[in-house]
């Protein structure tokens, strides 16, 4: 179909004119301050997208500088010991890879986030605003856990109490975020080469000072632990603590939206960056934990510094940069490494729990203050969970959680990668306007839902003790096999409840004017809207209170006229 090209009405509907929006004004110049919106709810059009593959994939990577990874790995070796973790760690990371795949290549390609592509993955407008919590949860989860890390290295270097380290490390984020993409890239790109430095640098010298420590490291037990031989049980329960990662796939794209169109010239480059930046995170996440895990094994054997102690980051950088220069300034430079590896990885935290809490209140409450102050929001909620000390009950935490964030990402995956192509019981494209969509899909919703009941029903040990470590992995089987299973009994009825009016695989850059905000928009973030009998986009639609989704009426589930409405023209900028 031409994309200028739209289908109209014969007759178009009597309709009143729409009410007054007293709010209508401020709305809409919110919806268009895109440099701080930073299109946190829609389609990156293609005049935004300015970055190159490049850019997009090293501000990306740029977010996974963060230490949990080490305290993560030290914690899995001090409890379970090397043979263990080590298993436990690659098995966790080949899955997030798997799963990230796809997830980053519609990302790329569609311009659009998580939120977004988790509407039209089998969950519906409302299912996927209900998992914008679970994705915030994630964000301020590991911020706090970030900002914890942070705090000890003031602690260790400065001597700042852990409560006011804890606020130090959280009010210094939300100005760094206020521009998003535009300011987030430069800082990445600027901070990279210094941090790849710091990061490496320690285990080179260790290999060369004390080569013998990597081999001593393999037969490492764990605290108290006497024998080194791989426990089926023990592995599930790394693995499930490993898994609570998965959802960093949901930051990774909120960069990747941005790429620049795959074209015959750059095709290589662009699947270069989407997989490197995409699924490519985990392999250096990985790398990571095994380094936390050998560090923490070193503090233990070699400097008598305690269990404790071990699975600080800034202790185990602190004792790699103590073989090779003075203590102090050891101290300094492993106090320097871990702010400015908390800074990199905490405004991503922050941007994207930005993103996720806009999405969620927009959508849910058709309440949009600006994503602004979500950033504050987001940290708020991180600050208090790092008063409450998290870091104590991090095994616990993040282990309940990869139930749950599992079952999400296993859904989505479902339907892209077995729904879509194979069973073509679900559109091949994303659509995520919510012109388009029914307010619940049973598809990818029903899926998750199930899958995580029954997998946190494992994890309290109702199915013995095998399926408690191993729920996060039941949580995935359930909601990978109900998902196709779902959008076959439903015969793929619930994804659109309204046919759009262009292809949206059609990347047009084509512009229509939105009759609300007055704004002209790419069509493929645009729709008809019978009741203000234009062209709306997709972020006032999203903020519409009163048509009562009249555009869709005569669908199952929306009351209204037998027949559903036709598509209005599309008025074009321009």
């Amino acid at each position: 179909m031409n994309p200028r090209t739209v289908p109209l009405q014969a007759d178009p509907p009597d309709l009143e004119t729409p009410p007054t929006d007293p709010g209508r004004d401020a709305k809409a110049a919110k919806a268009t301050s895109e440099m701080l919106e930073d299109y946190s709810l829609r389609y990156a059009p293609t005049t935004y997208r300015k970055w190159t593959e490049f850019q997009v994939a090293n501000t990306s990577l740029g977010g996974i500088a963060y230490l949990a990874d080490f305290a993560i790995g030290a914690s899995l070796a001090i409890t379970f010991g090397f043979n263990n973790a080590l298993v436990a760690i690659l098995l966790a990371a080949t899955v997030i890879f798997l799963t990230s795949f796809p997830i980053a290549y519609y990302s790329a390609k569609y311009s659009i986030d998580m939120d977004l592509i988790t509407r039209g993955a089998g969950f519906g407008y409302y299912g996927a605003t209900i998992t914008s919590l679970i994705y915030a949860s994630f964000t301020f989860i590991f911020f706090a856990l970030e900002g914890s890390i942070m705090a000890q290295g003031l602690q260790a270097g400065l001597g700042i109490p852990l409560w006011l380290g804890y606020g130090v490390s959280a009010l210094m984020i939300p100005p760094l975020v206020v521009f998003g993409m535009t300011l987030l890239s430069k800082l990445q790109m600027w901070t990279q080469p210094l941090w790849l430095i710091g990061m490496f640098l320690p285990f080179i010298v260790i290999a060369i000072q004390d080569p013998g420590a990597y081999n001593a490291w393999t037969s490492f037990a764990g605290d108290g632990g006497t024998s080194t031989a791989l426990n089926f049980v023990s592995v599930g329960a790394g693995a499930g603590i490993a898994l609570s990662l998965i959802a960093q796939i949901g930051e990774q794209v909120d960069y990747l939206r941005f790429m620049p169109e795959k074209t015959e010239k750059n095709t290589v480059k662009w699947w270069a960056a989407v997989v490197a930046a995409g699924p490519g995170w985990v392999i250096l996440g990985a790398i990571k934990q095994l380094g936390g895990a050998f560090l923490a094994f070193f503090i233990i054997s070699n400097l008598d510094k305690g269990v404790d102690l071990a699975g600080q980051p800034v202790e185990q950088f602190l004792a790699g940069f103590d073989q090779f220069m003075p203590y102090g300034l050891a101290l300094g430079i492993a106090v320097f490494f871990v702010v400015l590896s908390q800074v990199k990885i905490n405004v991503t935290n922050a941007y994207s729990g930005s993103l996720r809490w806009t999405n969620f209140f927009s959508s849910a409450f058709k309440w949009y203050p600006g994503r602004i102050w979500f950033v504050f929001f987001n940290v708020g909620i991180a600050l208090v969970l790092m008063e409450a000390n998290m870091f104590s009950f991090l095994n616990d935490l993040l282990a309940f959680y990869s139930n749950i964030a599992i079952a999400w990402i296993g859904a989505v995956v479902a339907d892209l990668v077995i729904n879509k192509p194979l069973l073509k019981t679900s559109p091949s494209f994303v659509e995520f306007k919510r012109a388009h969509l029914y307010k619940f899909n049973p598809v990818g919703f029903g899926a998750m839902t199930v899958a995580s009941v029954i997998s946190i029903v494992a994890y309290f040990g109702a199915f013995g003790e095998t399926l408690d470590a191993w729920s996060p992995f039941l949580a995935i089987v359930i909601a990978m096999i109900l998902s196709p299973v779902l959008s076959v009994l439903t015969k793929g009825k619930w994804y659109i409840a309204r046919t759009p009016e262009i292809d949206p695989a059609e990347r047009s850059t084509d512009t229509a004017v939105c009759s609300v905000c007055d704004q002209a928009y790419e069509l493929p973030d645009t729709a008809s809207c019978p009741f203000h009998a234009g062209t709306i986009c997709s972020l006032c639609c999203t903020l519409e209170k009163s048509c009562a989704d009249m555009c869709k009426v005569g669908v199952p589930g929306i009351v209204g006229n037998e027949e559903p409405m036709t598509g209005l023209a599309l008025p074009m900028a321009k």
